[in-house]
């Protein structure tokens, strides 16, 4: 399965990106909202178009990072978002990336790559965060598509992948989804193991 840079970056240069809300997600904003650490150092991979790292630039977020292979998707927030930092538009393979991080935000990545890469994601995730760090976010709790993205899952099979590195703190239905999602959401926050 090629899901490349070149493969991601032609669904946002043609506007294939029907997982896209527009919007910062609903669950997301109301744990944003409570967030009181201006300085938290988060990352958001496989971000797109990123609503989200929007969200928290224009709450005061100073250390916000999104990740993705798109360079259109990037080139996309710095248009709409003119004040958000360059050097925090990281175009780079997420299972690349070097730098620490207080916080994940998981936001449709998961289903996003190949569920074979699923074991490595949770393992990366793990190494990217700081002691006591968190993953936070949504992770979709439907079948979905088997031979293209988004790719779906179940509360069994994510726990089975996380527990190993994660204390869950929370894996449950969003009760709060988008209206495009109703019941197809699990809103996890995950404690890095020590």
């Amino acid at each position: 399965m090629d899901l490349s840079e070149e493969f991601w970056d032609n669904r946002y240069k043609t506007n294939d990106i029907g997982w896209d809300l527009g919007e910062v997600s609903p669950p997301l904003k109301a744990y944003f909202d409570q967030l009181s650490n201006k300085n938290l150092t988060i990352l958001i991979p496989g971000g797109g178009n990123s609503y989200e790292a929007e969200y928290l630039h224009q709450q005061g977020f100073t250390n916000v990072y999104v990740a993705d292979l798109s360079k259109t998707a990037l080139t996309n927030i710095k248009q709409r978002v003119p004040s958000f930092p360059t050097s925090h538009l990281i175009h780079q393979n997420f299972f690349d990336l070097t730098l620490k991080f207080d916080l994940i935000i998981e936001q449709t990545f998961v289903s996003a790559i190949d569920p074979s890469l699923r074991t490595k994601y949770v393992s990366k995730a793990a190494e990217l965060l700081h002691k006591n760090g968190k993953l936070v976010g949504l992770l979709f709790d439907a079948p979905l598509n088997a031979d293209k993205p988004p790719f779906g899952g179940n509360k069994a099979e994510y726990q089975a992948y996380f527990e190993p590195y994660f204390n869950i703190l929370k894996m449950q239905p969003a009760y709060n989804s988008h209206p495009n999602r109703p019941g197809k959401e699990l809103f996890i926050n995950l404690q890095k193991k020590k």
